[in-house]
């Protein structure tokens, strides 16, 4: 007991350890869990020896927690409704990829084991087992590292919501097909005949996998359904991960024994089953989706650096010419599925091209799938799970760089620095202290700014260094269309002649400017502009009013207006993406932060409750921070 408590300190001051130096891997631009692999594979025997490598047996409890929850998360992700309008492209792809990358590696690891030194003395069917085994393991792809990069370039449309679907597709399809091979594996490894008597009871694996899914899932439902603590709702949740495992192994050894046959269950299986159920088929979604990002980081902490203490240092440097190998014949496998696939689901040519730079990032569901295979298969061992995470490794640092240039290339991202130089764009009429004003807290928030006045003396009396001011001549439809970008979200009338500020406004207008703003420099002229029900009219006076009411009556509201809130504010988002039409508010799947205040539908204001559907066209207005607003915008602008 003293042992085990003080193997678990250690373990937990490790994991402290390799959490910071993960941090300091991503700073140089690595992935993360390489940084928990290394801290790992350095306090281990190969090493330091802080923690012996055979105390992953004792620590086995932690990686069953770690899997389960990685199994979770992937359940989570596999959202019906998001999916669905991209689903014949997205099994397609998904179909071709499993065919070609497959047999492409399957064969290639074969061939491999004659030089691997841990399976270069196996018989032919061990060596059988480690290629089918290795090449579904293989196959596994990363939800998590496809949503960051996703997420850091802000890309959206049709390229990248397939993308994303097939990330997600593929784990589940590779966990199911990881079940079946292991059932083939099996007898292969015991040099027990390999006979069609396996598909019954692999049917019934399945099924009865399915089955305890279903019963987690109603589990999950119930925790999240009570009134504990978020704290102990987490407990609960890590506590069902690790009941999954217990029971999956228990039924294993039951059947054996009672029954003279083995039924085995797949843990990652059962997992993702009940983060599926809880996603899809219940009111409980966006909790779960919380709650897993909140717990994530520790649990991805724990598992690899557990994984890394597993890591045999001595076979990794013999096995890297064969990982190196490996990579490549992954990635020639998934070009030419996805290429497969994209063509039989007719998707265009520049992106049948590219998704296979898409489907080279790997990370958890691979890595525990790898320490799946070293424990129920010890023949195999640490040495195959050393091989696999090897090749992972490489995929992890140089998949998202492959991501990212087929995102670009797909020509889908939305930069922030990009969206700086080239974004979003307001041109305003009228050079003085409040256009000045405005065009610097425009641009603090990542707007292009453009002034503009046919008042030459104006402009030099009040010149800025840090705003772009431009003389024109007058105001007509030639110097509007070039002051008017395809960027140009906005144009602000503030001149001192009010017949100039109608005509600007008539003439963006015109040319398709979605915000038009006046303030009129004759306050008796104000009628005339708001005749016009597409121009805001913003009157120094009524406003200041108006705001001192708001600031008594509602206070909270007027600080938002103000701007005094320096991590939410209101903005204004047009859902321009044709696939959410029609989707009810509740399966938008919005950041926990924003609150959606406000649908304006062709001039009018729309109730919002949750199952209020969104139309095209929609002026959604939301109350949120700023890192939640570019996922919003990614969102609806599809």
């Amino acid at each position: 007991m003293i042992e085990t408590a003080l193997l678990l300190a250690s373990f937990g001051l490790l994991s402290i350890a390799s959490d910071r130096i993960g941090a300091t891997f991503r700073r140089f631009g690595l992935p993360t869990i390489t940084g928990y692999l290394a801290a790992g594979a350095v306090a281990g025997s190969f090493a330091l020896d802080l923690i012996p490598s055979t105390a992953t047996e004792d620590l086995r409890f932690v990686d069953e927690i770690s899997l389960a929850v990685i199994a979770f998360v992937a359940g989570s992700e596999l959202y019906l409704k998001e999916i669905k309008p991209r689903l014949r492209p997205i099994l397609s792809i998904s179909g071709g990829i499993i065919a070609v990358a497959y047999l492409v590696l399957a064969m290639g690891i074969y061939v491999l084991t004659g030089v691997i030194s841990f399976t270069e003395d196996l018989g032919e069917g061990a060596q059988l087992a480690t290629a089918l085994l290795g090449a579904a393991v293989l196959l596994a792809l990363s939800p998590p590292s496809t949503i960051a990069v996703i997420k850091e370039l802000s890309a959206r449309g049709r390229f990248t919501r397939t993308v994303l679907g097939v990330t997600v597709t593929m784990d589940v399809a590779i966990i199911v097909l990881f079940a079946t091979i292991t059932s083939i594996a099996s007898p292969l490894l015991t040099d027990e005949s390999l006979t069609l008597s396996f598909l019954p009871l692999l049917l019934l694996d399945l099924i009865v996998a399915a089955g305890l899914g279903y019963l987690a899932g109603l589990v999950l439902r119930t925790i999240l359904g009570t009134n504990l603590h978020e704290v102990v709702k987490s407990g609960l949740v890590l506590a069902t991960g690790f009941v999954v495992y217990e029971l999956g192994d228990f039924i294993t050894s039951w059947s054996k024994e009672s029954l003279g046959f083995e039924i085995h269950m797949e843990p990652l299986l059962i997992a993702l089953i009940a983060g599926f159920f809880v996603t899809n088929y219940t009111l409980h979604r966006e909790q779960f989706d919380e709650l897993l990002h909140r717990i994530g980081p520790m649990v991805y902490v724990a598992f690899f650096t557990i994984t890394g203490l597993s890591l045999k240092l001595d076979v990794l440097w013999s096995v890297l010419p064969v990982a190196i190998a490996l990579f490549a014949l992954r990635a020639a496998g998934i070009a030419g599925g996805s290429l497969l696939g994209s063509r039989f689901s007719g998707e265009p040519k520049r992106y049948r091209l590219t998704y296979w730079a898409a489907f080279i990032t790997q990370a958890g569901i691979a890595l525990g799938l790898a320490r799946e295979v070293a424990v129920q298969f010890p023949t195999l061992g640490d040495a195959f799970a050393t091989l696999i995470i090897s090749v992972v490794v490489i995929n992890e640092i140089v998949g998202p760089l492959f991501l990212k240039w087929g995102l670009r290339r797909a020509n889908e991202t939305h930069e922030p620095d990009a969206d700086r130089k080239a974004g979003r764009h307001v041109v305003i009429l009228g050079v003085e202290g409040q256009s000045i004003a405005l065009a610097r807290a425009l641009q603090s928030q990542g707007w292009t700014t453009v002034l503009a006045d046919t008042d030459a003396d104006q402009i030099e009396r009040v010149v800025a260094e840090d705003v772009e001011e431009r003389h024109i001549q007058q105001i007509d439809e030639e110097t509007i269309a070039e002051l008017v970008t395809d960027k140009t979200e906005a144009l602000v009338a503030m001149l001192g002649d009010d017949a100039d500020n109608q005509l600007a406004l008539s003439l963006a207008a015109e040319i398709g400017v979605q915000a038009l703003v006046a303030r009129p420099s004759d306050p008796t002229v104000q009628s005339e502009f708001m005749d016009d029900t597409d121009i805001l009219t913003i009157d120094p006076g009524t406003a200041v009013v108006s705001l001192l009411e708001q600031a008594v009556t509602s206070p909270q509201s007027a600080t938002l207006l103000l701007r005094r809130d320096p991590e939410r504010a209101v903005s204004q988002v047009k859902l321009v993406n044709t696939e959410l039409d029609g989707t009810p508010v509740r399966d938008l799947r919005l950041p926990t932060d924003v609150l959606l205040l406000q649908i304006i539908r062709d001039g009018s204001s729309v109730v919002v409750h949750g199952h209020t559907e969104l139309k095209t066209g929609d002026d959604i207005l939301v109350l949120t921070s700023e890192d939640s607003l570019s996922e919003i915008r990614s969102r609806l602008s599809g």
